[in-house]
């Protein structure tokens, strides 16, 4: 049994390997998946909400395993420096049962979420996307732009919002991607009515983006909610675009806006054109026309930590060969 550290996740899933390799993971059901969320008042805040999730997936014959993670949003806000979300992943075997690693669940976890969003784009974005539209300001959002831009490298302009416009700022000056311009930026509407994309990685409880101030041809990423009272979208977003998800029992059972949506008529379950297994088999071609407005769901789940685990057991195991290969060709 491996054990893998957050350094050995960051160099081993490069966003150009593991975004393809998320889709071709894709093209595989997954046999049994399950999420449980516990929740507790905040330990730092008077009202905010400290989670712990536990999320299994199962692909029979292949692999099995969890993630138990904790959500603290307060961390990002109260000076300590440490991420909100902290994470194990456990990787068993799907043929035998035998453990095979201890992954970094936290390093895992920004790769995998990211890499979602960027499989999402390479169906959806507009293929000449030139302007990316950052809400957010947390861990996930260098990630989350990286992604982006691998997913549409055509991107030449960054702009990133947050509530607190010194951390916009501060992520901006700390990011040099050659070829782009990355700005703090203040109005939110203004960016949002200009970009091709739009991320948000946000706790939102009220929505942030609105779908009167996308033009046509956007693509709308949606990553950070993950429980029925949050939103980062409007309802008019959601029935003026195409929607999409990385999986339907996520964006059905899960996402805010989309269940907020549902139950308030605005719109149907099939409103959601496709998931990502969907996407990946060719059984809908992701976006239709050059003026489709699109939104895509981030759900995440435990069977994308599954996928990811293998992937990057695939990756460490590959250099380890090789290097022995190497030493061994060398000695000869």
């Amino acid at each position: 049994m491996q054990m893998i550290d957050a350094q050995a996740v960051h160099a081993h899933l490069p966003y150009a390997h593991l975004i393809p390799a998320l889709i071709q993971a894709h093209r595989a059901d997954v046999d049994a998946r399950m999420e449980t969320v516990f929740d507790q008042p905040s330990f730092g805040s008077k009202d905010g909400v400290d989670n712990f999730l536990v999320l299994p997936a199962w692909q029979r014959g292949r692999a099995l395993g969890a993630k138990l993670a904790t959500v603290f949003p307060e961390n990002e806000r109260n000076g300590s420096g440490l991420p909100s979300i902290h994470a194990v992943v456990v990787l068993f075997d799907g043929a035998d049962g035998r453990p095979l690693g201890v992954i970094d669940g936290t390093a895992l976890t920004v790769r995998k979420t990211a890499a979602d969003s960027g499989m999402g784009a390479t169906w959806l974005a507009p293929a000449q996307a030139e302007r990316l539209l950052m809400v957010g300001a947390g861990a996930m959002a260098p990630h989350l732009i990286q992604a982006h831009l691998t997913a549409r490298p055509t991107i030449r302009k960054v702009a990133i919002w947050n509530r607190s416009p010194e951390r916009a700022k501060s992520l901006a000056g700390s990011l040099n991607i050659p070829s782009v311009t990355v700005t703090a930026i203040d109005d939110l509407e203004a960016a949002a009515c200009r970009a091709d994309v739009i991320s948000c990685a946000t706790m939102a409880t009220d929505p942030l983006i609105r779908g009167a101030w996308l033009k046509p041809s956007t693509h709308l990423d949606l990553v950070g909610s993950f429980r029925p009272d949050m939103h980062e979208c409007d309802a008019v977003a959601l029935v003026t675009g195409s929607i999409f998800t990385d999986s339907r029992w996520m964006a059905l059972e899960k996402g805010g806006e989309i269940q907020a949506a549902l139950a308030s008529g605005q719109i149907t379950p099939d409103a959601v054109l496709a998931d990502a297994f969907q996407l990946a088999q060719g059984k809908h071609p992701g976006r239709r026309t050059e003026d489709e407005i699109t939104v895509y769901k981030n759900g995440g789940g435990g069977h994308l930590d599954v996928m990811v685990a293998q992937i990057l057991l695939d990756a460490v195991n590959a250099t380890v060969n090789g290097a022995v290969n190497s030493t061994m060709n060398s000695a000869d």
